[in-house]
């Protein structure tokens, strides 16, 4: 499987995986009430708030898009600094949460990362050079015929 499309798979997972924690995080008692309030976390629910939250979960669903489309260069680069910037947005996420809901950041926080993790190492062992299509035409005639028993 081309190394684009295991980036983009986590990049997809991953960005599910932080919607989904913040609809879930809708069902604890008075979440609801508090944004109805005009207030997230102890932020103000108003145009900054709406663009800052806009942006964090723009960023993955772009990031889906750019590991396919970008050159590997490039792609490497993108992939590296994006996943590092979101491994400490991620832990954040459980700042000034009870210990009720432990369980529930600990859990996706630790889905999270190992997901940054992944797309972190694969984007470091990035191979550096890819084979042009004539040197895999030219390797591809050169490998022995093997018979069925043999595949």
């Amino acid at each position: 499987m081309p190394l684009q499309t295991k980036l983009a798979a986590a990049w997809t997972s991953f960005m599910f995986l932080y919607i989904y924690v913040d609809y879930l995080a809708l069902y604890k008692p008075g979440f609801v009430d508090d944004i109805l309030a005009g207030s997230v976390h102890e932020f103000e629910t108003g145009p900054t708030f709406v663009a800052i939250s806009l942006t964090l979960i723009a960023i993955p669903i772009l990031m889906i898009l750019l590991s396919t489309t970008l050159p590997a260069r490039v792609n490497r680069t993108v992939n590296l600094v994006v996943a590092a910037l979101y491994v400490p947005v991620s832990i954040y996420n459980a700042a000034g949460e009870s210990w009720t809901y432990s369980y529930f950041y600990g859990l996706s926080i630790g889905l999270e990362l190992l997901l940054l993790t992944f797309i972190l190492r694969h984007a470091w062992t990035w191979p550096r050079r890819t084979a042009s299509p004539a040197t895999l035409a030219t390797s591809l005639d050169s490998e022995p015929l093997r018979t069925p028993q043999q595949a």
